[in-house]
């Protein structure tokens, strides 16, 4: 096969099926052969000309599971018919000050996967080495897609703060992050409370591990976590600053706000809410290479796996609507068929 499909974002809310020309990988980098791409909310980023120049074409897609087929020079760790994963961060450069210091999330010479380099809403697509996440066995590629992202995210997120076994722990929307933040949370031993607005997901919080659950639509969610002895962590998942606003009363002393999903909206504190208590709001992004292969490893061994909607990968924009839409349940994948 000398050329590849793949879909090219360009303008806004424009999807567009080409050819391109297969070419080797550059130095450090490997080419892989993708089975499934997960559809993520940061794919406006690309697809609704949100990059600084929407003109130039770029493949969205960074929840890419496939097989390697080719490596470039340089490469020693990986070979050909390995099974791997790329992520949000498409792999840090080892040279520059945070990566010197071993932080490299923060990699200043890093390329976003489907915002500034190429994703995998396509056949093959590329990636650095240094980014790559190896699969276990026993997870497929259509639900190990999304855990690159969403659950990486919240995985990591629910590791900011030393909570002690049993401690409440909160989550605050049940959506495509939320759903797989309970399920972590109640594998690693809290209590955990489940935070939405109206009744019609409780019995699907519950079955996914919480033990409480929280209508934000008849009681204020601080107060509600307080009576409960306050929580050690809420990972505040939904895309509102102000549904936030009220979450830190509910914080036991030394509690942590750790904030993933991206709101349009500010979040609004009162500062004694802060210091009184010893209280604490952070941001926290995905995650390195290697500690998405701990929360692969964790994922399977306590049987956690996301809420899919498959579509196939000729159905980009499609899948990309109804992620959009908010009526997914939860994540939406694309997967390639033979």
């Amino acid at each position: 096969m000398s050329t590849y499909r793949a879909f090219e974002a360009t303008g806004v809310h424009h999807l567009q099926l080409v050819e391109r020309e297969l070419t080797e990988p550059a130095p450090g980098m490997v080419r892989l052969r993708v089975e499934a791409c997960g559809v993520c909310h940061t794919d406006v980023l690309a697809i609704e000309g949100l990059r600084a120049d929407p003109t130039q074409p770029i493949v969205p897609g960074h929840e890419i599971i496939g097989v390697i087929d080719a490596v470039g020079t340089g490469v020693t760790a990986w070979q050909t018919g390995d099974r791997v994963g790329v992520g949000f961060l498409n792999g840090h450069c080892w040279e520059c000050e945070p990566c010197r210091r071993g932080d490299f999330v923060n990699c200043q010479n890093q390329q976003q996967t489907g915002t500034t380099t190429d994703g995998g809403y396509a056949e093959v697509a590329y990636a650095r080495a240094s980014g790559l996440v190896r699969i276990p066995e026993g997870l497929s590629a259509r639900d190990a897609a999304p855990l690159l992202c969403a659950g990486l995210t919240t995985f990591n997120a629910l590791q900011l703060n030393s909570a002690r076994a049993g401690a409440l722990v909160a989550v605050q929307g049940i959506g495509g992050l939320g759903h797989l933040a309970l399920q972590y949370a109640h594998s690693l031993g809290y209590r955990v409370a489940a935070i939405a607005r109206g009744t019609e997901k409780e019995s699907f919080a519950r079955q996914l591990g919480a033990d409480e659950y929280i209508d934000s639509s008849l009681v204020n969610p601080g107060a509600a976590l307080t009576a409960l002895g306050g929580a050690s962590i809420i990972v505040a998942t939904a895309s509102s600053g102000a549904s936030m606003n009220s979450l830190v009363t509910g914080l036991a002393p030394h509690g942590k706000l750790v904030v993933v999903g991206a709101a349009p909206d500010p979040l609004s504190v009162s500062t004694p809410d802060l210091i009184f208590g010893t209280r604490a709001i952070t941001g926290s992004l995905t995650g390195s290479a290697i500690e998405n292969e701990d929360n692969l490893a964790f994922s399977l061994a306590h049987d956690i796996r996301p809420a899919l909607e498959v579509m196939p990968f000729d159905r980009a924009l499609d899948a990309y609507e109804r992620m959009l839409s908010g009526n997914a349940r939860f994540r939406v994948v694309l997967e390639m068929t033979a």
